[in-house]
């Protein structure tokens, strides 16, 4: 058995008991081995409902599945272990099977979401390889309502606010991360291929947060407005 299947397993067994492994015992994984563990992972995991991404300085960028099964309406009550990473996007849904042929707008739809964020592993903050490998600690997606009348206009800058329990998180001003939301569902596109199976119609492209990352324990209501496509919301339990 080779390291990234020792690696993919100890993720397998941490999904399905609901406990944490220790990064320290796993080897950094490379890139390619990255994608390998993510994708023995999903296998065992099922269907996919989207992709995020991330751009590095160098290199390809940083990409992981979402689970299907961890994509939930807004309002959703959202279990959690001991604390759950809340981010408020931009997100795109795709509205047909992408055909390379088109630009993006053509099958896509611009929605309100928020990221939901757990690791099953310990220890990974000062391994970025590692967090990688771990779906880049995704737990999930909340979806709010799409913009049907989008004209393909790229999101940058934004007017945004997220409450999450008595914190407000942002109000006012803010970014799509590297200032072009379609430039980062471009940079999946190029990069994604067929691994997990690719992008399918369905799915849900997220393109970074705008809000930072912060954790929140059980009991927080969370609620998130971005100006001009709507709010999303949902209730750690």
């Amino acid at each position: 058995m080779t390291p990234q299947d020792h690696f993919a397993d100890a993720l397998i067994r941490a999904h399905d008991s609901g406990s944490r492994a220790d990064a320290g015992a796993l080897p950094s994984p490379s890139y390619a081995e990255v994608l390998a563990i993510q994708s023995k992972v999903q296998a065992h995991l099922g269907p996919v409902g989207g992709f995020k991404v991330g751009a590095r300085p160098d290199g390809p960028p940083t990409l992981a599945p979402i689970s299907a099964a961890r994509v939930f309406p807004s309002g959703a009550e959202i279990a959690v272990r001991d604390r759950m990473g809340i981010e408020l996007e931009i997100g795109f849904e795709l509205l047909a099977d992408p055909d390379p042929a088109l630009p993006v707008t053509e099958f896509l739809r611009p929605r309100v979401v928020l990221e939901l964020v757990d690791t099953r592993l310990t220890g990974v903050e000062d391994d970025p390889m590692k967090k990688f490998a771990d779906r880049l600690i995704n737990d999930g997606l909340v979806l709010g309502p799409d913009l049907p009348d989008w004209d393909g206009t790229d999101f940058g800058p934004l007017d945004a606010r997220l409450t999450c329990g008595d914190v407000t998180v942002i109000d006012g001003e803010t970014s799509v991360p590297g200032g072009s939301a379609l430039a980062n569902v471009e940079l999946l596109r190029t990069h994604l291929g067929a691994h997990c199976g690719g992008l399918r119609k369905g799915q849900v492209i997220i393109t970074g947060s705008i809000s930072g990352l912060q954790y929140y324990p059980a009991g927080t209501a969370v609620s998130g407005r971005i100006e001009g496509i709507g709010e999303v919301s949902c209730q750690l339990v």
